[in-house]
C-alpha cells in the first residue's frame, strides 16, 4: 500500500457523502507499497480502506477485481470486500481519480518470514485457486510470459542507464524461456503479486490477502513460482531456502494437487516470474526520480534469484 494522491478533509468528506456512514470519520495514509493510494479509514471503532486507483492499475478491469474479490470472501478466503455506496455503486470519484471502499482485515505484513508462514501461505492460495475456478470470469495477465517482449522494450529505452552485460542476461535469458516455457498447463484465476506486503497474518496463520489489481488469468503453477520467488529466499543474502520452499509446495499440494507437467514446469516458470520482476523493478528504479512518489524496489534482488533458478537441474530441488 502507498499514498500517491493527497487528499483534503474537504475531498475526504464529500468522498464519504455517498456512502451511508456516520459522521466522524478520520483518515489517514498508508505507507508502502507501489501500484495505488491507500488510506485507512475510522468511524467510531469501525476501520475502512479508502483506495485510489493509479495510472498503474489498469481501470478497465476494476469489475473483475471486484467480482474476485467479493466471491473470494463468500467462499471463506480473506480478503478485502468492496463496498456499495447509496446507489449501489462501487466506484465513485476522488481528486478525479476512480476511488472504492473496502473492508478492513485483521491481520498485519511481516518482515521475518518463517517456515510456517510458507506452510499457511501454501494452504491458502491452493484454497484460493480452488474457489476461483468457480468463476466465470477472464482476464489476460498484461505482465504474463507472452507480455515481455513490450517490458523488454521499455526496459531498452532505457539502456543507456544500465550496465550492457545486464542486458545481453536479459535478452538471452528471454531466447531461452522462450523456446522451453510449456504452452498449457491447468489455468485459472491467480492473485500474481502474492508478494509479503499483500499477505497478512495473526501469529504464523494466513489471516487475509489484499491488493487484488494484477489478478488475471494464468497458470497456477506461475502463481506458485511468484510465491517461491518473493517467499523462499533469505532476505539477508538473497540465499535459497529449501526447507520454506517444500513446506509452501507441500502444503499448497495437500489441498490442490499439482500434475505432472506442473511439476516438470516449475523450474522454468520460477526463471520467468524471477525475469518479469527483474524487468519491472529495473523500469520503476530508472525511469522514476528520487523525488516521485514511488517505492523503488532493488532489481539486483531478483538477477540473483534468477542466476539461482538457472542452476536449477529438477524440480526436486525445490522441494517437490
Amino acid at each position: 500500500m502507498a499514498v500517491y494522491t493527497q487528499i483534503s478533509e474537504k475531498d475526504f468528506t464529500e468522498f464519504l457523502e455517498n456512502y451511508n456512514f456516520d459522521e466522524g470519520a478520520t483518515f489517514s495514509g498508508i505507507k508502502g507499497g507501489t501500484s495505488n493510494s491507500n488510506y485507512l479509514v475510522k468511524i467510531k471503532d469501525d476501520k475502512y480502506i479508502l483506495t485510489i486507483f493509479e495510472e498503474r492499475t489498469n481501470q478497465d478491469n476494476l469489475s473483475y477485481f471486484f467480482e474476485l474479490m467479493n466471491h473470494l470472501n463468500k467462499n471463506d478466503i480473506k480478503c478485502p470486500q468492496v463496498l456499495k455506496d447509496n446507489n449501489q455503486n462501487y466506484v465513485n470519484s476522488l481528486k478525479g481519480k476512480n476511488a472504492v471502499i473496502t473492508s478492513f482485515l485483521n491481520g498485519h505484513s511481516i518482515e521475518h518470514i518463517d517456515p510456517e508462514h510458507c506452510s499457511s501461505l501454501g494452504k491458502v492460495v491452493a484454497k484460493m485457486h480452488n474457489a476461483s475456478s468457480l468463476l466465470n470470469i477472464t482476464r489476460k495477465n498484461e505482465l504474463g510470459f507472452k507480455k515481455l517482449p513490450n517490458v523488454i522494450d521499455q526496459v531498452l529505452k532505457l539502456s543507456n542507464k544500465i550496465d550492457s552485460d545486464l542486458i545481453k542476461i536479459i535478452e538471452m535469458e528471454y531466447s531461452f524461456l522462450e523456446k522451453n516455457m510449456p504452452d498449457s498447463l491447468p489455468n485459472g484465476i491467480i492473485h500474481a503479486d502474492l508478494f509479503p506486503d499483500n499477505i497478512f497474518f495473526e501469529g504464523k496463520e494466513l489471516s487475509g490477502i489484499i491488493d487484488f489489481y494484477f489478478s488475471c488469468n494464468d497458470f497456477y503453477a506461475y502463481e506458485i513460482a511468484i510465491c517461491v520467488n518473493a517467499w523462499c529466499f533469505e532476505p539477508s543474502n538473497n540465499e535459497f531456502n529449501p526447507t520454506k520452499a517444500r513446506l509452501l509446495l507441500k502444503n499448497y499440494n495437500n489441498i490442490r494437487e499439482f500434475s505432472i507437467e506442473e511439476i516438470e514446469a516449475l523450474p522454468m516458470l520460477t526463471r520467468a516470474s524471477a525475469l518479469r520482476y527483474l524487468l519491472t523493478r529495473l523500469i520503476d528504479y530508472f525511469s522514476h526520480d528520487d523525488n516521485d512518489l514511488i517505492l523503488k524496489k532493488d532489481p539486483a534482488e531478483y538477477l540473483i534469484k534468477l542466476k539461482f533458478h538457472q542452476t536449477v537441474k529438477r524440480p526436486s530441488e525445490y522441494g517437490l
